[in-house]
């Protein structure tokens, strides 16, 4: 068996991916990872990778790695949004004092965006002894260890769900979109204040990226089965995750900015991978070289 053949079929074994990964990750992923080559050539080494729940952002993120430093002796560090959430008790804190919907997890403001910029700048800058968070999905909070950084990478992979989103008007504010809006913020004060944290503290970090990696599910309503997946995945894994009613409680909670990201990040992505509703690959748009 050749060598790429064999890391990859470990790849898709420890994470328990579809066999049609093979063909995903020939067909597709190296192209990318060969893509993102000539991009750090030309110093452009904050990558974006942007994509609702459960279309594959960690999972291509991973592949990436890999790929990069095994058929291209280059480093990558990935860093995951999700992992720069607050803590719980930040959290609570913040649903005391501003509203109690930011007790959840996901949306701008949840997350530690001060320690995420200067992490990056940390990376980019060529620091030692980077360390990075670890978030427990599981326990709903951070992990008490970080883990380290690799030294010196020539590419730093940023992936989650809103990576590139930019805010709303107040008038598309106004008019909730789903229950939890009309239910628990019929007023608006907790869309407008999560929308006031994308705006001032999150869209530097977006501005700052070098490129967009997009991957577009082929409507919202495809997130929920994929997202249930996921944790189905977790449970299975760890013994500990949400069951199935409270994960479309959850994903609720991003249904409004999964949308803008749905109809408005297509267009300004460098590159563009939708996803059937079978979550294949349909096209790949390199757009960006």
């Amino acid at each position: 068996m050749p060598p790429q053949q064999h890391w990859v079929d470990q790849f898709i074994r420890e994470r328990s991916l579809p066999e049609d990964w093979h063909d995903r990750a020939g067909t597709h992923f190296d192209l990318l990872a060969e893509w993102l080559v000539q991009l750090a050539q030309t110093g452009r080494r904050l990558i974006g990778i942007s994509g609702a729940q459960g279309t594959g952002k960690s999972s291509l993120a991973e592949y990436l790695c890999e790929a990069l430093e095994r058929s291209h002796g280059k480093r990558a560090c990935i860093l995951s949004l999700d992992d720069f959430y607050r803590t719980r008790t930040e959290r609570e804190t913040l649903a005391d004092e501003v509203h109690p919907l930011l007790a959840t997890r996901g949306v701008p403001g949840t997350h530690d965006v001060a320690r995420l910029a200067n992490t990056l700048r940390e990376l980019l800058e060529g620091s030692a002894s980077v360390r990075l968070p670890v978030f427990d999905k599981g326990l709903d909070d951070r992990s008490p260890e970080d883990r380290p950084a690799p030294a010196a990478p020539d590419l730093v992979l940023l992936e989650g769900w809103c990576i590139g989103a930019r805010a709303q008007t107040a008038r598309e504010l106004a008019e909730p979109i789903n229950a939890l809006e009309a239910e628990q913020d019929p007023d608006g004060r907790w869309r407008h204040w999560v929308n006031e944290q994308l705006a001032r503290d999150y869209a530097p970090i977006f501005d700052s990226l070098d490129a967009l990696l997009l991957l577009k599910p082929p409507a919202f309503e495809a997130v929920l089965g994929w997202r249930t997946l996921q944790e189905h995945k977790l449970i299975a894994a760890t013994g500990r995750g949400m069951t199935d009613t409270q994960v479309v409680t959850f994903i609720s909670h991003y249904e409004r900015l999964t949308r803008v990201c749905i109809d408005s990040l297509p267009a300004i992505a460098d590159v563009l991978i939708e996803l059937d509703d079978d979550h294949n690959i349909a096209s790949l748009d390199i757009r960006g070289a």
